[in-house]
């Protein structure tokens, strides 16, 4: 069985509709993200356009064979908040996402069942309002040669449609290439087999 190449993740920024209850209104924003640095910018640009707002709670999903994930009820009652944000991001099975939910404060508790509908129904709705996309899952190489080997090198990233990320194209070459993870093993067998090239992975 091959090992699963390809993740599901949001093209960009998209905002949910606008939920109330009780005089509370919540809106959910979803982000894609790679990073840590990426996640504390796109919080902060949120806190700073509703600056007004009381609670700013969040969850993410980073990575694809590992997951790194994390779920911030910013004040909330524990776990009524983060958590059911969070439950939306695995539902529509997407990962390198953060989703903030905002909220205004409209003077009545909703209580812990109404918080957990709340910011499940605002997280669900930035979702349904995103553009969801399939990515691939790639492996990078590095290749070290000679300039001389050039052309068979470049006709053979041609051949199999490879992605050049980085080249130094001096009397020494050195590519760093992506590979879709399913098709790794093929290219690397062939780069590997290749006189006077040195290939190693990154």
């Amino acid at each position: 069985m091959k090992s699963k190449d390809t993740y599901k993740t949001i093209s960009k920024k998209a905002e949910g509709e606008l939920f109330k209850d009780k005089n509370s209104k919540f809106i959910g924003f979803a982000f894609p993200v790679l990073n840590d640095n990426d996640i504390k910018l796109r919080i902060e640009a949120v806190k700073k356009e509703h600056h007004a707002a009381r609670h700013w709670c969040y969850a993410y999903q980073l990575g694809t064979s590992e997951i790194v994930y994390r779920a911030n009820d910013d004040g909330e009652p524990s776990n009524s908040a983060g958590m059911p944000i969070y439950g939306q991001i695995k539902s529509f099975d997407v990962t390198n996402t953060l989703i903030v939910v905002v909220r205004y404060y409209g003077g009545v508790k909703l209580g812990v069942g109404g918080l957990i509908n709340a910011y499940r129904t605002a997280a669900k709705s930035s979702l349904e309002n995103a553009e969801i996309i399939e990515k691939t899952i790639n492996t990078v190489f590095n290749l070290e040669f000679d300039y001389k080997h050039m052309s068979k090198v470049m006709r053979i990233i041609k051949e199999y449609r490879l992605n050049v990320l980085q080249q130094k194209l001096e009397h020494n070459c050195n590519l760093k290439i992506s590979v879709r993870k399913s098709n790794a093993p093929e290219v690397f067998e062939i780069f590997n087999q290749f006189y006077q090239l040195e290939i190693s992975e990154l």
